[in-house]
């Protein structure tokens, strides 16, 4: 429990990293990211399927953090941030909106 704790925190700083990064994750639409997407079931094949790859960070430990974007307009975009367990499977899905300090690209 607390490794995934641990790897969750991780996740979500790297993610706030990934806010000034000049190559941007895959663009998804963010309401059929929302349907398609459930912690705990959607697997990584199906995210393939559904919005192609994208930005990954992989740990010793096996699990992944992938990284998708929404168009939030303005040139600025939500960053939508999975944690994939080691059998391919979302554990956690988070949503960060931008900042109203985010430039546009």
């Amino acid at each position: 429990m607390r490794r995934l704790l641990a790897l969750s925190a991780m996740a979500l700083a790297l993610a706030g990293c990934a806010t000034g990064s000049n190559e941007p994750g895959k663009i998804v639409a963010e309401d059929r990211f929302a349907q398609l997407v459930v912690p705990g079931r959607t697997t990584r094949a199906e995210l393939l399927a559904a919005f192609g790859p994208t930005k990954a960070v992989g740990f010793d430990s096996g699990m992944e953090v992938w990284l998708y974007e929404a168009d939030a307009g303005g040139g600025r975009h939500t960053e939508l941030v999975l944690l994939l367990d080691r059998a391919g499977t979302v554990q956690k899905m988070r949503r960060r909106p931008p900042y109203p300090t985010d430039k546009p690209r």
